[in-house]
């Protein structure tokens, strides 16, 4: 059994776990670090002893940091390559991870490392495949009845728990309009994306506006 490391600040990373917990047969450890953070950390490691992060949440073969700071995201990251990670996930993006330094930390310990603003864009990568092939990019399966989604059944979803909300929500729902229909219900979920750009929440929504459309023509073609 793949065990999921989560480290959250706040509600960040909390319905993460919950997914993990309800949709999926992985093992979580978790770990917090204040929701309220100091803009500049001069001494990460100190900081995170301070605070006494519980190290436990390394002992697992991937771990998700929603630290979203740069200072303690590499130091996070150098306790993982130490521990003995196969992989990290970052998300928010590189306005809250210093990127390259990641790389040379990912160098450093044969460790994967992968930064992204939304969890459900991840790469498919062997070194996270136990965690993209349950929870990341939307892949459906739709069957339709007189024109309408019958059922959606959801073989990959957003970390989130937002595919599994729009699923449920689309029953009924024409096949004309269900894309359409799908990337408003993306947009209406409480989803922690960021909101306002062309990015975040927009991306998402689109990528399951394209999953729906995607599982509605191979449907008509199994008719």
């Amino acid at each position: 059994m793949t065990t999921i490391g989560v480290i959250t600040r706040g509600k960040y990373g909390k319905r993460l776990i919950s997914n993990l917990l309800t949709r999926t047969d992985m093992k979580v450890l978790s770990a917090e670090v204040p929701e309220h953070l100091p803009d500049f950390i001069d001494e990460p490691e100190e900081f995170l002893e301070q605070v006494a992060m519980d190290r436990t949440v390394f002992n697992a073969e991937i771990v998700i940091t929603y630290s979203l700071h740069p200072d303690l995201t590499p130091q996070i990251a150098h306790m993982a390559g130490r521990a003995g990670v196969r992989a990290l996930i970052v998300p928010g993006g590189a306005s809250k991870a210093p990127v390259q330094e990641l790389k040379r930390i990912s160098q450093e310990y044969g460790m994967y490392i992968e930064v992204e603003d939304i969890c459900c864009t991840l790469s498919a990568d062997p070194a996270i495949c136990e965690f993209t092939d349950k929870l990341s990019r939307p892949l459906l399966e739709i069957t339709t009845h007189e024109g309408k989604v019958a059922e959606v059944k959801v073989i990959r979803g957003a970390p989130c728990g937002s595919t599994w909300h729009m699923a449920e929500e689309l029953k009924g729902v024409s096949l004309k309009d269900a894309p359409a229909k799908a990337g408003l219900l993306i947009q209406q979920y409480p989803c922690r994306a960021v909101r306002g750009n062309k990015g975040g929440i927009h991306e998402s929504a689109q990528l399951h506006k394209d999953a729906v459309l995607k599982a509605i023509e191979k449907a008509a073609l199994k008719k």
